[in-house]
């Protein structure tokens, strides 16, 4: 199993944590979660997993914790993940920091297989001791090249295709090192994206900086209309869904994230 944090990995969602506190660092990875576009506009995923660690801690011991958070659709498992390298204060008496937090997006049709992958997770983690060791790990890079290798532990079996996206995904993480994502100045804005075949995209948002985003950067509308994300100037723009007007014309949903700014 793991196919729900390979994915992840696939998709961006491994940011490092700066700091040691718990709220904050769900805040981030709910975030995340939130920014994929097959999540409602609207989804509190922060909210639901507060109300769940409130009835029960969710660490799992050996510096990992899973929260999650149970919403009432239809629709995919997802996860986001954190690693701090100084270890975030979990609340768990007697128990070590968690240096890893895999927050799970939990629809209604997807609890069993969610309580699968935590259990081949627990498996996995307790048959390798260097699944513990990644208050020792220096850099994100070797972080995710660490999670691969727990992945293809869980996945023994696995077909061609899911060891092909593995080899992949380790073969790009040794090229080309991902940046790690701070928490503490992370700025979040909403913006709509208006795009139509006979006009330049006319962008809505509160931030200055990114309110001439499709005047500047003439790939923009066609980048953000044919994938899920862009980069701009340091920001991260994330399509979250799509409404079809007449005439042409298509509203994009999207947040733009930048990890640096203050």
């Amino acid at each position: 199993m793991l196919h729900t944090m390979l994915q992840a990995l696939e998709e961006g969602r491994l940011i490092e944590l700066p700091d040691n506190d718990k709220k904050d660092a769900f805040e981030v990875l709910a975030s995340l979660l939130e920014a994929v576009p097959s999540v409602p506009a609207g989804t509190d995923v922060v909210g639901a997993v507060l109300s769940r660690e409130s009835v029960s801690n969710t660490s799992l011991g050996a510096g990992w914790a899973c929260p999650h958070a149970p919403i009432s659709i239809d629709g995919e498992l997802l996860c986001a993940i954190g690693w701090s390298p100084q270890g975030v204060n979990y609340g768990k008496s007697g128990e070590p920091p968690v240096r890893m937090i895999i927050m799970f997006l939990v629809p209604d049709n997807q609890r069993s297989l969610y309580l699968k992958e935590v259990s081949t997770l627990v498996k996995v983690i307790g048959a390798n001791p260097k699944c513990k060791e990644f208050g020792q790990i220096e850099d994100l890079n070797a972080v995710r090249l660490r999670l691969l290798d727990m992945a293809q532990l869980a996945m023994e079996d696995a077909g061609l295709d899911t060891r092909a996206r593995m080899i992949q995904l380790k073969t790009h993480a040794a090229a080309a090192p991902p940046k790690a994502v701070g928490l503490e100045n992370m700025v979040i804005e909403p913006l709509m994206v208006i795009v139509c075949a006979d006009m330049k995209a006319v962008v809505l948002t509160q931030s200055p900086e990114l309110a001439n985003i499709a005047i500047d950067d003439e790939t923009f509308a066609a980048a953000i209309a044919n994938k899920s994300f862009h980069e701009y100037k340091g920001w991260r723009i994330v399509r979250r869904g799509s409404t079809n007007y007449q005439g042409d014309r298509v509203v994009y949903d999207c947040l733009a994230i930048h990890p640096t700014k203050k």
